[in-house]
């Protein structure tokens, strides 16, 4: 089995236009983001993908979720804040798009709050746990043995510090079988590196699992 990769943050259309052999195309609705942009800028970035589009917000209320979904129709939100089970079955119901949860990792104890998720949830994601203020996108890891032999009642991406060197080492310790990227392929903050987008994407479906 290849594994997939969802390449998040995109802000270019040469970003996007890299990111052609990926499998999932992530677009950020957060303020304090160097990757955040208006609804209207991400559906002209992704209009024509192939693949389907991630929109990722951290603890929507309905205003921000209305106001995106006017303009940009994702075919999944994720939501990278401290969203609850009921939040996420809510945002789910009300909006009829399926949810990518994400959780911040440091300790096994946070990998196990994601079983309360299972149902409310259609994906789950694991992802460094960042200073206050920075949900995701910082270039961080966490002990990737975390994650070894856990299963998990919904498909899993793992995140946070993956580039091209490590992320067969991250795969084949962790058992994921999706991975996220944004911070490793940028030429700087915000701005994602063609070549590096295409290189990770790449390397990834290269591997077997």
């Amino acid at each position: 089995m290849t594994p997939q990769v969802k390449i998040c943050g995109l802000t270019t259309a040469a970003g996007v236009a890299a990111a052609s052999g990926a499998d999932y195309l992530g677009f950020i609705f957060f303020p304090a983001s160097p990757r955040n942009l208006m609804p209207a800028q991400a559906a002209g970035l992704a209009k024509g993908v192939s693949q389907p589009t991630v929109a990722v917000m951290v603890d929507p209320d309905d205003t921000l979720l209305d106001t995106i979904f006017a303009e940009f129709k994702p075919h999944y939100i994720q939501l990278h804040g401290n969203e609850s089970p009921a939040r996420v079955a809510q945002i789910k119901s009300a909006f009829k798009t399926p949810v990518i949860k994400a959780f911040k990792i440091r300790t096994g104890d946070d990998v196990a709050k994601a079983h309360a998720y299972e149902k409310a949830a259609d994906m789950l994601m694991f992802d460094a746990k960042a200073p206050e203020g920075l949900p995701g996108g910082n270039g961080l890891s966490f002990d990737w043995k975390l994650l070894a032999g856990r299963s998990f009642g919904r498909p899993w991406f793992l995140s946070g510090g993956l580039n091209a060197d490590n992320v067969e080492e991250a795969l084949r310790i962790s058992g994921a079988a999706m991975v996220d990227v944004s911070s490793s392929v940028e030429s700087e903050p915000g701005v994602k590196d063609p070549a590096l987008v295409r290189g990770f994407i790449e390397q990834v479906k290269r591997i077997r699992l």
